[in-house]
């Protein structure tokens, strides 16, 4: 795709299981405020911290590809779905920043207090800035914590505002399981994807 200006370019990476409004108003709006070219997803095949996802990678893949589609600034990269073994950021991360030098990396604040227990956290840090985004319930990080963990690396860390949206993906497959609406929840296309699939069903 042609860039759409000169600004850096963001990460957001996540298992999008399914991916949901909150992912994409909160890509939108880090894009705005930090000026960024684009905003690439990148969908995790398998991830260190959490279990299983409940749909395939390629399923989650398919419904990341629905919902950015109409917004030319969002780009999908696949690059974890079809890297064997474990999805570690910071092996992602070395292979984006190659592309794009000093991207950002979109946390929330709750990912961010994880970030000590991954796979050489300094390494991300050094590999991108870290652009952390609120998540209702989790408190932004103060200076202290960040010199705590990351001395030396406060200049790498922006907190941003952000739409407090509290959506998350168990809630939506709970909700299908129940036989619920998720209508406003997800882009309509993800929603026909769903049904048409018959993904999350108890």
């Amino acid at each position: 795709m042609s860039d759409l200006g000169r600004g850096p370019v963001g990460i957001l990476g996540g298992t999008f299981d399914p991916i949901h409004v909150g992912h994409l108003a909160v890509a939108e709006s880090v894009r705005e405020q930090l000026d960024l070219r684009r905003v690439v997803f990148v969908p995790a095949a398998v991830p260190p911290h959490r279990g299983a996802p409940a749909a395939s990678a390629e399923d989650r893949a398919a419904m990341v590809e629905l919902a950015i589609a109409g917004n030319p600034a969002f780009v999908i990269d696949r690059l974890e779905i079809e890297r064997p073994g474990p999805s570690y950021a910071v092996d992602t991360l070395e292979i984006l920043a190659a592309r794009e030098p000093d991207p950002w990396f979109i946390l929330s604040a709750e990912a961010l207090a994880g970030l000590p227990t991954w796979r050489s956290p300094r390494r991300v840090i050094e590999l991108a800035r870290l652009a952390i985004v609120p998540r209702p319930g989790a408190a932004p990080p103060s200076r202290a914590w960040l010199d705590e963990h990351f001395p030396g690396c406060g200049n790498r860390v922006a907190v941003l505002e952000g739409p407090l949206l509290p959506i998350s993906g168990t809630a939506i497959r709970e909700r299908l399981a129940a036989g619920r609406s998720i209508r406003y929840l997800v882009p309509d296309a993800v929603r026909a994807y769903i049904t048409d699939h018959g993904l999350y069903r108890s």
